[in-house]
């Protein structure tokens, strides 16, 4: 390893935004990645078979809430930061079943604070001084701004609507209290709505792809007017990397993407990309937003969230890449070119096993 490298333990990286995270650092950067994932239905391992047979990547099949097998990685593989995003994180399915969600985003935030501090202690010199644990969140945890123009900023009291960022809130309060108690190393991110490669087909934008394409009805909550900020899924893996190398102890930082819209906005933009793309050729359709239907609204539906990322552009001078424009495009045309990964996604085909080793 380069000498101002790092090694950096991702959990949660088969995840959405953990994948793209790992993927930025072994394409891009002389660092190296510890895997660390349970892998769970969103866990994907083919998300990162364009990178998992480099010498600075490995993969540890672990579940947070194992504090035997945690202090084992640790051990092992000897991290300089910990990246924290191992997370169930799906709003509707933390309304169905709200135990899963308290038991791995607090339950298990807990467990790993607890194996990465012994770790921590133990440590000396440069390395023990330079250690970080960078835990990633949501802004979700600070609730609705239903009826006001204003944004989140870092110091936006928490009230979080959903199970799933009431347990999200739980865990950044854990992280803190760590920092605050123990003078562990530990600092925060809240993030707007990612969307890109590599997404979960139970999320908004894949949905949509996929369905249209499909013939299927295009759901929408509600009346589709709620707000999110939306952030392509490159440029946060980004920031998180920027904040885990740069970032100061103690601190929480923002990221957005500058990109405020309506979900029915959103909805009608990747339709329109489609017809473009691939004319529909379906019975009676002429154009996909044809298929848009409106749905029962989800319990507890915040109508708006929007991120002030004024502080890590000031004080860490990163801003977004994309534009909703260029990024929406770039992952319409990502899911259209990668139908064989939808599909082993969506059938249940591809169930977490290591793919391309011969079987003796």
């Amino acid at each position: 390893m380069l000498s101002n490298s790092k090694n950096i333990l991702i959990t949660g990286g088969a995840g959405f935004i953990g994948s793209a995270v790992i993927r930025h650092i072994i394409n891009n950067t002389g660092h190296s990645v510890v895997n660390v994932d349970k892998l769970t239905y969103a866990g994907n391992l083919e998300s990162l078979t364009l990178v998992e047979s480099d010498a600075r990547y490995a993969f540890e099949q672990v579940d947070i809430c194992d504090a035997t097998e945690i202090k084992r990685v640790f051990d092992k593989h000897q991290p300089d930061i910990v990246m924290h995003l191992a997370a169930e994180s799906h709003v509707d399915r933390s309304i169905d079943g709200p135990g899963e969600f308290i038991q791995t985003n607090i339950v298990g935030t807990y467990v790993l604070l607890e194996e990465a501090r012994d770790y921590w202690s133990n440590l000396n010199g440069d390395k023990k001084n330079s250690f970080k644990f960078h835990h990633v969140s949501t802004d979700e945890v600070y609730g609705d701004l239903e009826g006001t123009d204003d944004l989140f900023t870092e110091d936006t009291p928490y009230a979080p609507s959903s199970p799933y960022s009431a347990a999200k809130a739980s865990s950044d309060h854990l992280v803190r209290a760590w920092q605050r108690t123990f003078k562990f190393p530990t600092l925060i991110t809240n993030c707007s709505n990612n969307y890109g490669p590599y997404q979960f087909p139970e999320k908004l934008i894949p949905l949509i792809i996929l369905n249209a394409l499909e013939g299927k009805e295009l759901p929408i909550y509600g009346n589709g007017k709620q707000i999110r900020d939306w952030l392509y899924v490159d440029d946060h893996a980004r920031a998180l990397l920027h904040v885990a190398l740069i970032g100061k102890i103690s601190e929480t930082y923002n990221i957005g993407g500058h990109n405020e819209l309506q979900n029915i906005d959103v909805v009608k933009t990747v339709c329109s990309i489609l017809d473009e793309l691939v004319p529909s050729k379906l019975d009676g359709i002429n154009k996909y937003e044809q298929l848009i239907t409106y749905v029962g609204d989800r319990a507890g539906h915040d109508v708006r969230y929007a991120i002030d990322a004024t502080k890590i552009a000031n004080e860490l001078n990163w801003t977004p890449d994309e534009t909703f424009d260029t990024g929406i495009k770039k992952t319409v045309e990502w899911y259209l070119e990668n139908t064989t990964w939808c599909d082993r996604v969506k059938d249940g085909s591809y169930q977490g096993e290591r793919l391309g080793v011969v079987k003796s």
